[in-house]
């Protein structure tokens, strides 16, 4: 995995970009229309990407030492606001918030991005860790918004790059849902190539292919990209490339794996 703060803050700043050129010439009745998942309008995405930015901004200044931790009761009024906020509002301000964050990354120093330490979710988050966090939530609602615009998008490539082996070693352990019935499944990736072992059982673990001793019941190819969406819940039939080669059982026991959130 990529150490250097310095590229996941250039990643992000892409993400940034990307998701300012979607949303930029839309007109208000298209920010009121469904994103992903559908039951977010695109304005509501946006809100959540807003939000995201507005708590990070906040929570800089502990993860620096220069501050005590922000108390996460600070966060449900933020999401309240955020929530109150036009559609049109919720669109404009999601953008210049988010980029109050990503410039606010830019501008650190050498010595700042090395002494990052954040307490969340059990962890303790260095520049990169925090950086990923927040990387992987943008992509992938910056894809929600484009995806509701294109069928056919896809999660940035250098967001890819640079996410997918977060997949075993973050995402897969923590959204994955204990299946009923135990299985093992081989899966192949292209761009970047990638060969894991996904054994779904209590508890969901996932790493790189150990050989020939490895017991797959199965054996799944894909995109990196999406094997990156349906640890997501992002994969679902109407969304799933032609790239991907399974059975569409092996396929659909996945998803029921990655429900998403």
């Amino acid at each position: 995995m990529e150490q250097d703060p310095r590229a996941w803050i250039a990643v992000l700043r892409n993400s940034h970009e990307r998701l300012a050129s979607l949303v930029s010439p839309l007109t208000p009745e298209q920010l009121r229309e469904p994103g992903y998942p559908t039951e977010w309008s695109i304005a509501q995405v946006l809100s959540h990407i807003g939000s995201g930015a507005e708590i990070s901004l906040l929570s800089l200044p502990a993860a620096l030492g220069q501050a005590e931790p922000v108390d996460r009761e600070a966060f449900p009024p933020i999401w309240d606001a955020w929530n109150a906020k036009s559609p049109d509002a919720q669109a404009a301000d999601a953008l210049s918030t988010d980029e109050k964050y990503v410039r606010a990354l830019e501008q650190l120093s050498d010595d700042d991005l090395a002494r990052i330490s954040l307490s969340l979710f059990g962890m303790t988050l260095d520049s990169v860790g925090l950086i990923r966090l927040r990387l992987g939530e943008h992509a992938l609602h910056t894809w929600d918004v484009a995806v509701s615009l294109d069928p056919a998008a896809r999660v940035a490539p250098d967001a890819v790059d640079l996410l997918i082996d977060n997949v075993p070693q973050f995402l897969a352990p923590r959204l994955g849902r204990e299946p009923d019935v135990p299985f093992r499944t081989r899966i192949r990736t292209s761009g970047p190539e990638r060969d894991y072992l996904l054994v779904a059982a209590n508890p969901i673990s996932m790493a790189d292919w150990p050989g020939d001793g490895g017991g797959a019941d199965s054996e799944v190819r894909m995109p990196s990209e999406a094997l990156l969406r349906l640890a997501y819940g992002r994969l679902d039939p109407g969304h799933t490339p032609d790239e991907v080669t399974a059975d569409e059982a092996d396929l659909d026991r996945l998803r029921k794996l990655f429900p998403g959130f």
